[in-house]
């Protein structure tokens, strides 16, 4: 996979249907926009992928899943991807911003309650069996059907059969990857794991984000273990090794990486990736 210095963003298109609409739902097999793009793509909503038919891998930032038939693979916006096809793939896309859910359930940390979304220490995708697989498909058959007779409160049932989606789904992935399936844990988890997503590059010790959540440590990583399985100091560098790798990806030199999040020097970079990937950027880049 050639590394390119620019990777192709794709933005959500709100208007398409005339008024605001934040989601949208299409068939894999008709949508050519950036569905099934071989190239290295990034998109800037979430987004669920339902595979009912087909062959080859779908790779997100550098973990490859094999598509084959009910596989369901998450994404979270800024996740580096692409898709390399064996056999035609058939199956649902379902997109969205995160503000269809935020205005309705005025919770700005309700896609962080999902254990599939913001993941970085866990797979992005699972395997499901045939009946559960089955009632995803008529929760998606409704949300089709109604963008068939779009009306006035049309975004309210879309609303309600994607909240109902996305809890069977967590409950899905919690039974598949025997994890906490209980989407309340203490806020402060949820909390901590959105000001992660922000302040990553700026804050990396564990003290910084208990200062800002006003805890103390021993409270910041029981909490974290109960959810996630991870201290909370683990949680900063698994965000942190993912977000490099983001960076390898797009061919930025070690120097840059370093600079950019905050080492003292390259070689303490370079020391950190090792630590945990058993690789060196240069190895990893090489391999990518």
């Amino acid at each position: 996979m050639a590394a390119v210095s620019k990777i192709k963003t794709y933005h959500f298109l709100p208007y398409k249907y005339g008024s605001e609409l934040l989601l949208d739902i299409g068939r894999i097999e008709t949508l050519n926009h950036y569905v099934l793009d071989s190239t290295l793509h990034q998109l800037s909503f979430y987004e669920i992928i339902f595979i009912e038919e087909g062959a080859g891998t779908f790779t997100l930032d550098e973990n490859k899943t094999v598509i084959t038939p009910r596989t369901i693979i998450f994404t979270s916006p800024g996740q580096v991807r692409c898709w390399e096809i064996e056999q035609k793939v058939s199956g649902y896309v379902l997109f969205f911003e995160k503000d269809f859910l935020h205005l309705f359930f005025s919770d700005e940390l309700f896609l962080y309650r999902f254990q599939y979304f913001h993941q970085y220490s866990r797979p992005n995708d699972m395997q499901l069996s045939e009946l559960p697989f089955v009632k995803c498909l008529e929760l998606l058959y409704g949300i089709e059907g109604e963008f068939g007779q779009l009306q006035n409160d049309s975004n309210h049932l879309i609303r309600s059969l994607l909240y109902q989606l996305l809890v069977l789904l967590n409950r899905y992935y919690a039974g598949v990857y025997n994890v906490q399936r209980d989407t309340y844990v203490h806020p402060d988890f949820y909390r901590f794991r959105s000001l992660l997503e922000k302040r990553f590059v700026d804050d990396q010790s564990v003290e910084a984000y208990t200062k800002m959540l006003n805890v103390s440590s021993g409270f910041l990583n029981k909490i974290c273990r109960q959810f996630s399985g991870l201290s909370a100091q683990q949680m900063i560098h698994y965000k942190l090794i993912s977000e490099i790798k983001k960076q390898l990806y797009q061919n930025k030199s070690s120097k840059e990486i370093s600079y950019e999040f905050g080492f003292s020097d390259p070689s303490n970079f370079n020391r950190f990736f090792k630590k945990f990937t058993g690789t060196t950027p240069q190895q990893y880049r090489k391999k990518i």
